[in-house]
């Protein structure tokens, strides 16, 4: 496992002059583990088998061009995700139109230089692992939102259905749709800290006395203690500040730390509004799920108290888009 991580990034250079591929050979060897391939049928091959993390692809080729090949890698879900960089003598804006519209990420036009083969090369490849990074971490974050639904009485379906409500409450309060992207993967991590509270208080049918809701009280900071240092990952950061702060109330009398206004993140004011709104209107073992209209009554109550106005009105205001969401995740029976 270890000398996978470790090996070198392999390249698909695909040509069909033989000495095109020496020059990229002497070029490259050095640095990348080559593939090579002289026509697009070879091409698409290697790339299916050999996943290359890259692809240098010629565009006038015999048989398929290197847009038919490029066109045709980029319907397969197994390499639709490879970059792919034109290298070709062809120059005309036309080409390089087409080259993007069939899904590349560069082009390099012939007679090369290896100065820009070198840096277009490791840029591309940078992204590549930026987003591997990006993507791994999701699943870290994913994994613990999931295991945290076996210390609780809510489902797994809460956890989506809250997390689909605070995207579109944060879209509707004018955040980017990044930011929004970025809480909706943060959300599920909203009871991490549930993971550190024993399961005689988690799992209690009856009213918690006043002991046990004090160590409940706890879980926010617990889950932050979790997430720990987030480096410079934003969507861990995101996500403890979600665990942090889902509890705290709009008029300074939410836990753990009593803040108030804007002084609770934005996150956390969406996902206070998000989390209580379908733990309302969902059946659990110890109650029956409100209807709708007595839980819009109850967000309305609660304008300026647990909940900023301005959230309590858009919530109101994606209602439709609301119950789309609980449409699509349905508690299974």
């Amino acid at each position: 496992m270890l000398e996978t991580e470790i090996a070198k990034p392999t390249l698909l250079i695909v040509d069909d002059e033989p000495v095109n591929l020496r020059v990229l050979k002497r070029l490259l060897e050095s640095e990348y583990q080559l593939v090579f391939a002289k026509n697009g049928e070879e091409a698409i091959k290697l790339a299916e088998t050999r996943l290359p993390n890259l692809i240098l692809l010629d565009v006038m080729m015999p048989g398929l061009t290197g847009f038919e090949v490029c066109r045709h890698l980029k319907r397969q879900s197994n390499t639709k995700h490879i970059p792919i960089i034109f290298v070709t003598a062809l120059n005309d804006e036309h080409d390089e139109a087409e080259g993007f519209d069939a899904g590349a990420v560069d082009y390099i036009t012939k007679p090369i230089s290896p100065a820009i083969v070198r840096v277009r090369v490791k840029t591309h490849l940078s992204l590549v692992q930026a987003d591997e990074l990006l993507n791994s971490r999701l699943q870290v974050v994913q994994r613990l939102g999931k295991a945290a639904e076996y210390k609780d009485n809510e489902t797994g379906m809460h956890v989506m259905r809250m997390s689909h409500f605070a995207k579109e409450l944060a879209l509707a309060y004018g955040l980017t749709a990044k930011q929004a992207e970025i809480l909706l993967h943060a959300a599920p991590m909203h009871d991490i800290g549930k993971i550190g509270i024993a399961d005689s208080i988690m799992l209690k049918p009856g009213k918690l006395t006043d002991e046990e809701f004090s160590t409940m009280k706890k879980h926010p900071e617990i889950g932050a203690e979790i997430i720990g240092d987030c480096g410079d990952s934003l969507l861990l950061q995101v996500a403890k500040s979600v665990s942090l702060t889902h509890h705290e109330k709009w008029d300074g009398t939410g836990y753990p730390r009593g803040l108030a206004g804007e002084d609770i993140p934005i996150e956390g004011r969406i996902c206070a509004i998000a989390d209580v709104f379908d733990a309302l209107t969902s059946k659990r073992p110890y109650k029956e799920a409100w209807t709708i209209d007595e839980t819009v009554d109850f967000l309305k109550s609660q304008k300026g108290k647990h909940f900023e106005p301005r959230l309590v009105d858009l919530m109101i205001e994606i209602l439709p888009r609301v119950l789309e969401i609980r449409a699509a995740f349905k508690d299974e029976e």
